[in-house]
């Protein structure tokens, strides 16, 4: 759907619920409402950290808490507006979900979830016995309402209040996980070493991740303080952690209708179970593990595989013509390798190894196995860095910079073992590869600016354009996993070629392709070095590489044993002694 169909569709519905909302006499009826626009907020920026990033928290309570406090502080010891303090509540809670992301991002896995669960634990202990700031159970009276027309709003204002924030909610979120951001966030979910290497700073994104689902937890504990003029230790309760979650993994983790639906559901279960708390409890438990294990898609993971997408028309023709220039023309060394050791405690598989790679050139890096070609390939990309030596790009010195740094500056890679982002599609795959040229930042693309949908369409355009290149137009939707194995060579090929490198290193990007496959990633190539790209590949197949190659670096247990073109190096004994050994004396064997 069109964003300006989307919007006209979303103001829609915000004009009918807000219609039925009115129908409702009942405060009782408008409480669940409310408190299902409460749980929404809650879930949307909660899916932005699970579904998207891939990041298991279990401390939203806190940050609940820390908007319900930040609101009940500031408006019962200042004269603030109660609207501006709700903005300020906000900007506290977008600040501890910083404080929290700092320590939480330095591990993974279970242990972030613990460290997360810490950070509640703490905030409810923390609430519940500093008395003489929070006031423990006995809470904070006199919060002042939000109003309207200077009179505290009613129970319906209240729902129509909470429907409009969450439809804007929905409606800022859309516009930022549908572009680049939500691309970063989803590969750091997939595969962090391959999103670093397509430029995205992969800690920063965890920590946007943070920020926007404190910010809209923060928003909602707000909210209730406010209407309730009252909030205590009873409201945060790691309980409440683990409904939010809860919310989002029934519903439908990276969906961006999952929090939603998942919303509706379990408020309306949890109003129902509302006089059995302990069949409330198991109630979660059991929906927690069936959502994890049975549904791990949720809700909308069982709908989603009814829509399939077809690539449209207008994309055909928007690539019709594949690119003729990729990177820039020149002349002279892109890359000089001078005297590079790396060293794991006693084994060095690169030892003073040097080279220079001239502009306009294929260049073939080849050795037996565990001659350290990957180890090398890592080093020039840094993922890896050297022991000794100098790596320079460009003339600058590039073995201390981080991934995404030098993914900027022009350089791409692929790996000898896939690192797709198999559950994109292709076509997101590719777009991927483009995030370190857009310049969007995160408030352009919250908001959908003229220029953040400008970069959009071109970053589009521009990787149906590779697809078109890499013949994989056709497949733009299918999910990059479902492919064979070899067009998800190609797939990655196109996605490093996004980033718009000037120097594109291959890791054995023939391995596991027939020779038909081969000869034909054989033709690609040397198509692509001729849209401006410098290429370097690690590769064994010897008739792929002395095929299309210029430049030919042979390494043998880390030492460069000889360079130059490939009929000398492939008639250089070294060469040969390293590929297929030599015969012991005749003396020798006699010997023994």
């Amino acid at each position: 759907m069109k964003r300006g169909q989307h919007i006209f569709g979303v103001i829609v519905a915000v004009a009918v619920l807000a219609g039925l909302a009115s129908l409702l006499g009942n405060d009782y009826y408008l409480r669940i409402v409310f408190m299902m626009c409460v749980y929404y907020l809650c879930a949307a920026g909660m899916n932005v950290l699970v579904g998207y990033a891939g990041q298991k928290s279990l401390g939203q309570a806190g940050l609940f808490a820390a908007g319900a406090y930040a609101v009940a502080l500031i408006t019962t010891r200042t004269e603030i507006n109660p609207w501006l303090a709700l903005s300020l509540a906000a900007v506290v809670s977008g600040i501890c979900g910083v404080l929290i992301a700092l320590p939480s991002l330095r591990v993974k896995g279970p242990y972030l979830a613990m460290v997360t669960l810490a950070f509640g634990i703490v905030v409810e202990k923390l609430v519940g016995e500093w008395t003489d700031v929070f006031g423990g159970a006995q809470g904070i009276y006199g919060i002042k309402p939000l109003t309207w027309s200077g009179q505290p709003l009613t129970s319906l204002q209240w729902v129509w209040l909470g429907i409009v924030l969450c439809a804007v909610t929905h409606l800022l979120l859309r516009n930022l996980l549908q572009g680049r951001f939500g691309r970063a966030l989803l590969s750091l979910q997939a595969d962090e070493i391959a999103s670093s290497s397509v430029g995205v700073r992969v800690y920063r994104a965890k920590v946007i991740a943070f920020v926007v689902a404190a910010v809209t937890c923060g928003i909602a504990g707000a909210l209730v303080a406010q209407q309730n003029q009252y909030i205590n230790s009873d409201f945060i309760t790691f309980h409440l952690s683990i409904f939010i979650l809860l919310l989002v993994l029934f519903g439908g983790a990276g969906s961006q209708y999952g929090p939603l639906v998942g919303t509706v559901v379990l408020t309306v279960i949890d109003a129902a179970l509302a006089r059995w708390p302990s069949a409330q409890h198991f109630l979660y438990g059991f929906l927690l593990l069936f959502a994890l294990y049975v549904m791990p898609g949720g809700v909308t993971g069982l709908l989603s595989k009814w829509f399939r997408r077809s690539i449209p028309a207008s994309d055909e023709s928007s690539a019709s013509a594949a690119p003729t220039r990729i990177g820039p023309q020149g002349e002279g060394e892109l890359l000089v390798a001078q005297g590079v050791t790396k060293n794991f405690g006693g084994v060095r598989p690169a030892q003073n190894v040097s080279f220079r790679l001239q502009r306009g050139h294929i260049h073939a890096l080849i050795g037996p196995n565990g001659a350290g070609k990957s180890t090398m390939i890592n080093m020039l990309t840094g993922l890896l860095d050297p022991s000794e030596g100098s790596i320079k790009f460009l003339g600058q010195e590039v073995s201390s910079r981080p991934v995404h740094a030098i993914c900027r500056m022009g350089m791409g890679r692929t790996f000898q073992n896939l690192r797709l982002f198999a559950d994109l599609s292709v076509l997101d795959n590719v777009m991927l590869g483009r995030h370190t040229r857009m310049t969007n930042g995160f408030l352009a693309s919250l908001f959908a600016l003229p220029s953040a949908r400008k970069q959009e369409a071109a970053t589009r355009a521009r990787a149906l354009q590779l697809l078109d290149l890499v013949g994989l137009l056709h497949l733009a939707y299918q999910p990059a996993g479902s492919l064979p194995y070899g067009l998800q060579r190609r797939v990655e090929l196109a996605r490093a070629l996004a980033t718009e490198p000037q120097l594109l290193l291959l890791d054995e990007p023939a391995a596991g392709l027939n020779p038909q496959e081969t000869a034909e990633l054989g033709d690609l190539l040397v198509r692509i070095g001729k849209c401006g790209v410098t290429i370097l590949m690690v590769e064994h197949h010897m008739d792929l590489v002395m095929s299309i190659s210029d430049h030919v670096i042979v390494l043998d247990y880390g030492i460069k044993i000889a360079e130059g073109k490939p009929a000398e190096v492939q008639a250089n004994p070294r060469v040969v002694e390293a590929y297929l050994g030599v015969d012991e004396p005749e003396e020798a064997l006699v010997a023994t």
